[in-house]
């Protein structure tokens, strides 16, 4: 019998684990629900404090109705805002502040317990000429900004909703199990008949079977009722589609700056590479040939030597237009594709590499491109600064992206913010909407891993592994 086989006892226990795993899958989406219970718990403070603010607010409005009607002679009742100073300022601000930060855990927790990614739908603080402004001046900017965001009271129209019966999805599930188990536990318990329990506790023989009952239903209904709530929680807290659409047009305008602004640096980059390499070596060559023109009839053998000094820098200069065409476009890129210019990297990189291609077909040239520039980034940081003795290279196509992961067993401590290249390779790639995630704590390893969205072609039918 082979090592993949399976024997019928194993078969039975694997059915048994499974027709007994909807009971952790229930107890762990109870504990998720109690969080979520707990958040709207935690929620009710910002809105009653909104509210306290409302409601003096009011009477403040009201008492100087009374004062304007009645008589200036007459002492004004009720409290006035004007003698509490920044208070009801304060506890708005610190109230708006918390509510975003109730919903944005919410939104966290949501994707990674319901199933439901929320993306964050607030607008960008306008920071330009923030430093040329005082701290009332700034305070103040801070506060219109989130007055005017509609964001804002979205998320206080979450949190209302939330307390007035959004929590239910959430807890009724561990009601109904706490009910169970007080039924199940009914017949050892000594509960009056009259008290407040007495009157909702089932009693006599159904009191078990019930509460066994309840229990199942608790456990079976948790994880249905959690997905519901993250339903729930995007209806409420997730970008609007108008929100949405200034958010691509915002990034859509910053990535095209970025793009204009790399490839004008790339241009000068050329033309400083061509005037002070190739260009000069040319010039050089010409006046080297023309010396030797003079010299041929007179002395020979000096004019050999020159022609000789030619050619070397002719060979020169056209190893540094290989080399300049190879930064622009690698002919291999163009011609065999991205996973055959990688493996030309892979070959002339000082560290031991290895490369593995799922690739089924080849995508756009400029995503390939920039695919390609990215991985180049990403080795030569490896051979410069992780000290490293080996580095995996993983390049896929999946669910419409391409996915390239490079790895390593170097020291780590990599930081986009000290000038390591990737905060530049991340504004590439956005201008692709492709994204970089990187993984990199002190001592060690190092993941980086790249997403660019793009559709494949010409359909490859051979992948491979190798090792440089």
């Amino acid at each position: 019998m082979s090592g993949g086989a399976m024997t019928p006892g194993t078969r039975v226990r694997r059915r048994r684990r499974r027709s007994w795993s909807w009971i952790g899958e229930g107890i762990v989406a109870v504990a998720r629900g109690l969080v979520f219970f707990a958040l709207m718990l935690a929620g009710a403070g910002p809105l009653l404090a909104l509210l306290l603010v409302l409601v003096l607010a009011l009477e403040a409005l009201r008492s100087l109705g009374a004062h304007r009607f009645e008589g200036a002679g007459l002492t004004r009742q009720g409290p006035d805002l004007t003698r509490l100073g920044l208070l009801p300022l304060a506890i708005i601000a610190s109230s708006v502040l918390a509510t975003r930060w109730l919903a944005g855990l919410t939104r966290g927790l949501a994707g990674r317990w319901c199933g439901t990614p929320v993306a964050a739908p607030y607008r960008p603080f306008p920071a330009a000429g923030a430093d040329e402004l005082g701290l009332s001046q700034r305070v103040e900017r801070r506060l219109r900004w989130l007055a005017t965001d509609p964001a804002t009271w979205r998320d206080l129209l979450w949190l209302a909703v939330d307390a007035c019966g959004g929590w239910i999805l959430a807890a009724a599930p561990a009601g109904l199990i706490a009910y169970g188990l007080v039924c199940v536990a009914s017949p050892a318990l000594t509960i009056a008949p009259n008290s407040p329990l007495g009157s909702i506790v089932a009693r006599g023989p159904a009191a078990i079977p019930l509460g066994i009952a309840l229990v199942a239903a608790g456990l079976w209904s948790a994880p249905r009722l959690l997905r519901a709530y993250g339903r729930l929680v995007a209806l409420m807290l997730a970008p609007t589609r108008q929100a949405e659409l200034t958010s691509q047009v915002r990034h859509l305008a910053r990535t095209r700056s970025e793009s204009i602004d790399t490839g004008a640096a790339q241009i000068r980059r050329i033309e400083r590479d061509l005037h002070d390499g190739a260009q000069a070596r040319l010039v050089a060559m010409g006046m080297t040939l023309d010396a030797a023109g003079q010299l041929i009839d007179d002395n020979p053998a000096a004019a050999r030597a020159l022609l000789a000094e030619a050619r070397e820098s002719s060979a020169r200069a056209l190893a540094e237009l290989r080399n300049l065409v190879r930064g622009i476009h690698p002919p291999v890129l163009a011609d065999r594709g991205l996973t055959d210019a990688i493996r030309a990297l892979v070959l002339d990189s000082p560290v031991r590499a290895q490369l593995t291609d799922e690739m089924p077909g080849r995508g756009p040239a400029s995503v390939e491109s920039a695919a390609y520039f990215a991985v180049s980034e990403l080795l030569a940081n490896v051979s410069k600064h992780a000290n490293a003795s080996q580095v995996w290279i993983d390049i896929r196509h999946s669910a419409g992206m391409l996915r390239i992961s490079v790895s390593d067993d170097g020291r780590g401590g990599a930081d986009p913010g000290r000038g390591s290249g990737l905060a530049g390779l991340e504004r590439r790639l956005a201008a692709f909407d492709g994204v970089l995630a990187l993984s990199s704590p002190p001592g060690g390893p190092t993941v980086v891993n790249l997403e660019i969205p793009c559709a494949l072609s010409s359909p490859k039918t051979s992948s491979c592994s190798e090792t440089a």
